[in-house]
Parts: structure tokens; sequence; C-alpha cells
């Protein structure tokens, strides 16, 4: 058994309630901030799923990430509300969401709940699959545009 899910089985024992979400969260802004707080506030225990460096090329392109893997679980561990960080190399986090089996499932509010990669595994057994709605126009692919307009 892998050592994250000994933790997660660990603070469940304690009556925790495990949330989970994931990302590629490539350069870390108040979008991303603000998430990951209303996430942590859905339960006890928040556990993050960060798509490697390969999961992130194959889905966002050549040219990401931006900051690699260890350095964007590093920012990751560094925000109070976030408590685990686990990378994964897939491009969905199905494998890790049926290991860990959070009581909560959380993603972005631009995101249909039927949508959601392991929404009906969660369901199956009890949990919720909840979305979080975005308050700040912000996105990692923004500031990117942002940057290369501005070097123009």
């Amino acid at each position: 058994m892998e050592d994250f899910v000994k933790i997660i089985e660990e603070e469940r024992k304690k009556g925790k309630k495990i949330v989970f979400t994931n990302g590629c969260f490539d350069i870390i802004h108040a979008g991303h901030v603000d998430y990951l707080e209303k996430a942590k506030k859905l339960g006890d225990f928040l556990v993050v799923g960060l798509n490697s460096d390969n999961s992130v090329k194959r889905l966002k392109g050549n040219t990401r990430p931006i900051n690699p893997q260890e350095y964007r679980k590093k920012v990751l561990e560094g925000l109070k509300a976030v408590d685990l960080v686990v990378i994964f190399e897939e491009d969905t986090p199905e494998n890790l969401i049926k290991a860990i089996k959070p009581d909560i499932l959380v993603k972005g509010g631009d995101w249909k709940i039927e949508n959601i990669v392991g929404a009906d595994f969660v369901k199956s057994y009890g949990g919720q699959v909840l979305t979080i709605d975005f308050i700040y126009d912000i996105s990692t692919s923004k500031i990117i545009k942002k940057i290369l307009e501005n070097s123009k």
C-alpha cells in the first residue's frame, strides 16, 4: 500500500472527512488559493492530486508546465488549506480517487458534475461530488498570455 493511502487512512480513523481535488496548478494565483480554501472548508483533510509534468504536457501542450512538478508540489504544500499533495502520471485522477476513496470530490464551477472524473465511483459509496464557483477571473493561461503580450 502506498504511503499516501496510509496517511489518509490514519486521518479517517481520527474521524476526519477527506476532501479530494486535482489539477495542474502550474502558476499558483488568487483563484487557486480561494478555490483550495473553499475545498478545505468542505471537510477536514484536503488531498490535492497534482498532474505530473508528463500529464500536463499531454493535456496542455509542449510549452507546459511552466513550473516542474516538484516546484508545483512544494508551493501547494505551503498553502494552509492543503494537507497532502499526491502527484499522478495519468491524464485523469481516476486511479488516485479509487485509492483514496474521498468523502467529498470537488472541482471548479466550470465542471458539470456528470463530467467529473470519479464522480460515479464516489457517489457509489455515498460520497459527495461538489463544484466550487470561481470568484476571480484569472487562470494560468491568462497569466501566460498577459506575460507574452507585455514582452512584445
